[in-house]
């Protein structure tokens, strides 16, 4: 059985180990990452750490230039919708649509090798 300190201890090595893989990931990376953190925390019913999630998926958004302007908000449109199901615990739907977010950004990321 593990002491407080050998728990301390393990946990910290994995917390170093986090820390290492998203300071080196790509920005492709780091947004599935964000997706995947957003979809456990749906399972977990967490409405803050959601909600938090998915503030930084719209914090990514790029409303600068006119080619993305469009995709950008319907992203947030569809963000937007998420958390206001999220606050009504309506949970199945932002699953499936910050899931299908998710295997479509990983799809076109592994389509276009931006990996």
């Amino acid at each position: 059985m593990y002491t407080k300190y050998q728990a301390a201890k393990a946990f910290n090595n994995v917390n170093q180990y986090l820390i290492k893989e998203i300071i080196d990931a790509s920005p492709e990376k780091l947004l599935i990452k964000v997706y995947d953190f957003a979809i456990v925390q749906v399972q977990r019913h967490n409405l803050e750490k959601t909600n938090r999630a998915i503030q930084e998926l719209i914090n990514a958004l790029d409303f600068s230039r006119e080619d993305t302007r469009e995709i950008a908000m319907g992203l947030l449109r569809l963000y937007k919708f998420c958390q206001d199901k999220m606050r009504e615990k309506e949970y199945d739907i932002v699953h499936r649509i910050l899931s299908e977010l998710r295997d479509t950004w990983n799809e076109a990321i592994n389509k276009y090798k931006l990996k």
